[in-house]
């Protein structure tokens, strides 16, 4: 990479010690790990070998990565840019083949979002390699705008309260998911990947689906970051801080315990009782 302006050394500087911050607050790297690193070819998966790439020589402990990444054999899909880039950094790699794009096209009528079942089928088949490689950890590259987006996506369509954690350990308990990059902005990884130029492969399969909810939720927030900036930010600290007595869901806190305190200093003294 040529020299870096002043700009563009303060991008790679915050991208660097949001993705430290992320992973200290939330212990997701351990000494002898060995780090999965799920490469889809987008923006997001090559800055976050990238960050992983200059953790591993900072940080005081010791652990491996290795890229992986699933070819699902979508038409087109140009086979040699992800080994070509991967060799030339000198990182260890894997390509794993599974035809799910033929699965997808099966089993999802026309004109329906393919997303979720892409999406399972994509994270059961690397579940599966993590295993089958020893690895301790699984690293994704959502970051905070993906965290806050699924947050609205399933407040508004699914009545819950959850977005994706920063780590996660899957149902079965084989496998612990991280996201290094949940501090980082979407806009500054675009920024920074066109900074890299970094060899991007869009996503044919998806990424042309205009009726998906989640753009629709993207268009919301970037709506309001545009009229209040540092709102998407605001609303990612208060998924860090979440008071559940605030809210409703009887098995999280006692309401139906809750009773006075008649050990509590009254606020009323009675004077003529005095």
């Amino acid at each position: 990479m040529t020299q870096l302006s002043v700009n563009q050394n303060k991008l790679q500087k915050r991208l660097r010690r949001l993705t430290a911050e992320a992973v200290t607050d939330y212990g997701m790297l351990e000494d002898g790990d060995k780090v999965m690193v799920c490469l889809s070819g987008g923006k997001d998966s090559y800055t976050l070998l990238d960050m992983l790439l200059y953790l591993q020589k900072v940080a005081p402990i010791r652990f491996e990565l290795v890229a992986v990444n699933l070819d699902q054999k979508q038409p087109g899909f140009p086979e040699h840019v992800l080994p070509a880039y991967l060799d030339s950094i000198g990182v260890n790699y894997h390509i794993l083949e599974r035809d799910t794009y033929s699965i997808v096209k099966e089993k999802v009528p026309e004109g329906k979002t393919t997303c979720s079942l892409c999406s399972r089928l994509r994270r059961g088949n690397l579940y599966t390699f993590a295993d089958e490689i020893g690895a301790t950890k699984m690293a994704l590259g959502h970051h905070r705008d993906d965290i806050v987006e699924t947050f609205f996506l399933n407040l508004f369509h699914g009545g819950t309260l959850k977005a994706m954690p920063p780590k996660l350990r899957a149902d079965d308990g084989r496998n612990v998911v991280i996201r290094p990059l949940a501090y980082c902005a979407e806009a500054d990884i675009e920024r920074y990947a066109q900074m890299r130029e970094f060899p991007i492969i869009p996503c044919n399969l998806c990424g042309s689906q205009e009726n998906l909810q989640r753009k629709v939720v993207k268009q919301m927030l970037n709506d309001w970051e545009r009229e209040s900036p540092g709102r998407v930010e605001t609303m990612f600290r208060a998924l860090k801080n979440v008071q559940p007595s605030q809210l409703a869901d009887p098995k999280l806190f006692d309401f139906a315990g809750l009773r006075v305190d008649e050990q509590a200093t009254p606020r009323f003294v009675n004077v003529m009782n005095l």
